[in-house]
């Protein structure tokens, strides 16, 4: 599906449904630093963290979201489903913006589905992680998440003068208008050289 002017792409013929496609780049601000404070409250008082637990936590969590954006962008959001209902899932998450990208209403993930995620990533990661430093781990992956959120939407939308923004925008507008299968990372690019995916083609929507 292509967008044929400069309207947004309709999904939904319902327009409650249609609706909860479009987000204001404020929403994931005011629905996650909320439960990001009380998880970082928690972490404290309850759980008994200290500062070296905290900051060991942080760089563990921002690695974690690293390799979460990568997993998610590369093997679920660009998933070569053969079947109807494959494809479909995959265009509603992420086909719809590589056919429009810049939709400024669809650049951060909408609430809904950013819950159910992060709610099957929480009880994941409580399986491996102690229970005492879950919430200050989760606090800390969660700010991963919005950085992405905000860098992503910044790359489509302004002109990023700094050398990191600079490189952040010119890297993932190549995954854009150069090779979809390639530069999976947005607000970083270490997993990409890790796993050598860098490089790639571009693919043609139908």
């Amino acid at each position: 599906m292509k967008k044929q002017s400069s309207e947004s792409i309709r999904i939904f013929k319902n327009p409650i449904l249609e609706s909860f496609t479009h987000v204001h780049p404020i929403i994931p601000l005011l629905l996650w630093v909320p439960i990001i404070l009380f998880l970082f409250y928690r972490g404290f008082t309850v759980k008994n963290i200290n500062i070296t637990e905290f900051i060991i936590l942080f760089f563990l969590g921002m690695l974690l979201w690293t390799f979460t954006e990568y997993v998610l962008h590369r093997f679920v959001f660009h998933w070569d489903s053969k079947s109807r209902a494959g494809k479909y899932f995959v265009f509603l998450f992420h086909g719809l913006h590589h056919d429009d990208p810049q939709d400024a209403t669809r650049l951060v993930m909408p609430p809904v589905p950013a819950l159910l995620i992060v709610s099957l990533l929480w009880g994941i990661f409580s399986s491996i992680f102690p229970d005492q430093y879950i919430d200050v781990l989760m606090a800390h992956f969660l700010i991963g998440y919005l950085c992405y959120d905000y860098i992503h939407y910044a790359t489509h939308h302004f002109a990023m003068t700094s050398p990191v923004g600079k490189f952040l925008r010119k890297y993932h507008l190549q995954h854009h208008y150069a090779g979809e299968n390639s530069r999976y990372g947005v607000s970083s690019p270490l997993w990409d050289y890790i796993f050598r995916t860098t490089r790639g083609s571009k693919v043609e929507h139908h």
